[in-house]
């Protein structure tokens, strides 16, 4: 796939790292709201061998505020022109804002990575002009209230149900489906059972033709089920990750870089034995 100019072969799976420029993530809030901050943090991943940066200046954990489209362009969009100027990877950045969308392309972002799956105010219009890869993530409901009783009758079906849609949206749109990848949205709308079941089924995704996309990164399925805390789930979320690995993953969108390429890494030695 092509990332401006740098080509990305997905022939094995790929470390995104995550970094939010916000007050309030989950797991890192407030920790890299500095330019210099992201961008030391940056430097880590990169060298730890992160393919991708992601930056989101919205949190969508379960019950967040919204933010405003001001206040999202002054968080990332000085965070991306800087990492870009700096570093050797793909920019991603993570909004569901036509005009974040836009702003963050012209500073440097090479990839939208849209939790809403482009179905916000005029966002698949801007995505398709902006000629950049997508992707595209299944989410039940909306942040402030996606984990009030997520409910499915077949959890697997109706997430690959819901991707092929936006999937067919996006050629309609004039996208190249050589620039989709699909995310079936690991904790957004979702049980601790639906979760599992998305894990559990992840090689399904494969029948869509394009990359896939899996975060499960010290989430709520690795907390509640272990019964640990955010900054204890580096085991779970490894082997979540692995697991994903196994299924076909393509990018695997994490916080703890240097442990999960590590995980690749063995996993990539063992599929090269005879």
């Amino acid at each position: 796939m092509q990332f401006g100019n740098k080509h990305i072969y997905f022939d094995t799976p790929k470390v995104m790292g995550v970094l939010n420029v916000t007050p309030d993530s989950f797991s890192d809030g407030g920790q890299y709201i500095s330019i210099d901050a992201a961008l030391n943090q940056a430097e880590q991943m990169v060298r730890s061998g992160a393919t991708f940066i992601d930056i989101g200046g919205e949190s969508t954990r379960p019950g967040a505020d919204a933010v405003d489209e001001q206040t999202e362009l002054e968080r990332v969009v000085p965070v991306i022109e800087k990492i870009a100027a700096n570093l050797d990877c793909v920019i991603s950045v993570d909004t569901s804002k036509a005009k974040v969308m836009r702003a963050a392309v012209e500073a440097g972002a090479r990839l939208i990575n849209d939790v809403c799956a482009l179905q916000q105010n005029n966002a698949l219009e801007t995505a398709a002009s902006l000629q950049v890869p997508i992707s595209l993530m299944h989410m039940q409901g909306e942040p402030r209230s996606m984990q009030i009783a997520p409910d499915y009758e077949s959890v697997v079906g109706e997430v690959y149900e819901f991707l092929e849609l936006r999937i067919n949206a996006c050629l309609s749109a004039g996208i190249n489906q050589e620039q989709i990848i699909v995310d079936p949205g690991f904790g957004f709308g979702k049980t601790l059972e639906h979760n599992y079941q998305l894990l559990k089924h992840f090689d399904k995704f494969q029948y869509l033709n394009v990359p896939t996309l899996a975060g499960m990164s010290r989430k709520s399925m690795v907390g509640n089920l272990l019964n640990r805390h955010v900054d204890e789930r580096l085991a779970g979320s490894l082997a979540c990750a692995l697991l994903a690995c196994t299924k076909g993953a393509s990018i695997l969108r994490v916080h703890d870089v240097q442990e999960t390429a590590d995980t690749i890494k063995v996993f990539n030695k063992m599929n090269s034995v005879l």
